[in-house]
């Protein structure tokens, strides 16, 4: 089924607020099998909205409208649809009689205009809205199927993932429906994942494979259109293996959850635990390990030592290793290790990372911009160091050096299973 959403309001045309109506419900459709052709923001003018509506009929035969349900003269949305299609407006007495209690429980003396947001077109089925006032409609006429949603996002949310989508999932039947999922990879680019993957991003028609990109990860989404389940899932699989054959070293998982949540997943079943001593990323890593929920479970702790001096007194990493003409530095390997291997042991968990290197804006220690050294010690294992180059903004390099010790981490615990 193809769809069109309009968004409906002059403060969307006007920059004053983001649409991010229309990206959450193009996502909540994809995920039902219904295909986003058109998005189309209108301004409160009935006159526009039903030629959003002729148009939006001409290529789709879902419209799903949010904005213009409230209580003042430019909501508009039901009346210029209502007008359109030829169809009277009356009230919904449930939604009518929870606006009056709400005034009445506030003392508050409730103006006629508020009795528009109980407003239903005539034949349409009431969208209830548990967390406002006013009560969204679904309707179909002549082959084309029509759902009015609130502009709010605290209440177009609820109502869409409630009532709404039982409606359309009830007029899309048995058609097949898209099922998707994703897949996450660290440790290499999009464009290096892309070309190692090309001949099969061409040659695609169902399943279909799309990557995409943030920063320190990439995922793939493979989706496909099925009639079940069973059926989705062995073409997914088989997509899957596809891939794993190519890039599996640098795939963390199959759903799409960030690298540190993997990482503490691993922790947990192994009953591991882990540590950090940071100097460029300044606490980026203990933040991004420290966001996942139940985290403390895993990680015990850090430290930023951002200074020689604090790496000395907090790490012990000897002055004579830091400073001096013959100093290794503390942006180098074996300064890496240090920092690792001691904050493990000042912690008695099982694995210690460490991150060191120069973020800019200028080189230090003679050392290039970039430049960024990962030290994992493990309990009763030998140290690891190692290095990369990085490019971008201090704040991308930071950002990029805290995941990519995630992924070194990720590597080891991946090898240890």
């Amino acid at each position: 089924m193809r769809a069109e959403i309009i968004a409906v309001g002059t403060e969307l045309l006007l920059g004053q607020t983001v649409n991010t109506n229309a990206t959450y419900l193009s996502q909540g459709l994809a995920d039902i099998g219904v295909d986003v052709y058109f998005q189309t923001v209108v301004g409160d003018n009935a006159g526009r909205i039903v030629q959003a509506i002729e148009l939006a009929r001409s290529r789709a035969e879902l419209i799903v409208f949010t904005g213009g349900l409230g209580p003042t003269q430019d909501d508009l949305t039901k009346d210029a649809l209502a007008d359109y299609l030829g169809k009277e407006i009356g009230i919904h007495g449930p939604s009518m009689d929870k606006i009056e209690a709400l005034f009445s429980s506030r003392g508050m003396h409730m103006v006629e205009s508020n009795r528009r947001q109980a407003n239903c077109i005539q034949d349409s089925f009431p969208l209830v809205n548990d967390a406002g006032l006013a009560v969204g409609n679904a309707l179909s006429q002549d082959g084309t199927h029509y759902v009015l949603l609130p502009g709010p996002p605290r209440e177009m949310k609820p109502m869409f993932n409630g009532p709404a989508k039982e409606w359309i999932l009830s007029i899309l039947g048995e058609e097949r429906r898209l099922y998707s999922r994703v897949l996450k990879f660290a440790g290499i680019g999009e464009s290096s994942l892309e070309q190692a993957l090309l001949d099969l991003i061409e040659g695609q028609s169902d399943p279909t494979i799309a990557p995409y990109a943030k920063e320190g990860e990439v995922a793939i989404r493979i989706s496909t259109k099925a009639v079940s389940q069973l059926e989705a899932g062995a073409r997914l699989d088989a997509a899957e293996e596809a891939i794993k054959e190519r890039v599996g070293k640098h795939l963390y998982a199959s759903e799409d959850i960030p690298l540190e949540e993997a990482i503490v997943r691993k922790l947990r079943a192994t009953r591991r635990k882990l540590a950090s001593a940071e100097s460029i990323t300044g606490g980026l890593f203990a933040e991004l390990v420290t966001d996942i929920p139940g985290s403390s479970g895993e990680f015990v702790g850090g430290v930023v030592t951002y200074t020689n001096e604090m790496k000395h007194k907090l790490l012990s990493v000897p002055m004579t290793q830091l400073e001096g003409p013959d100093a290794p530095g503390a942006i180098s390997e074996s300064t890496a290790a240090l920092m690792a291997e001691r904050v493990r042991e000042l912690t008695d968990c099982d694995y210690g990372v460490s991150l060191t290197g120069v973020a800019g804006p200028s080189e230090s220690e003679g050392k290039p911009v970039g430049l960024v050294y990962f030290g994992i010690a493990e309990r009763g294992k030998q140290t690891e160091v190692h290095t990369a180059n990085l490019s971008g903004s201090r704040d991308i390099i930071r950002l990029r050096a805290a995941k990519s010790a995630l992924y070194r981490l990720w590597q080891r615990l991946d090898n240890e299973k």
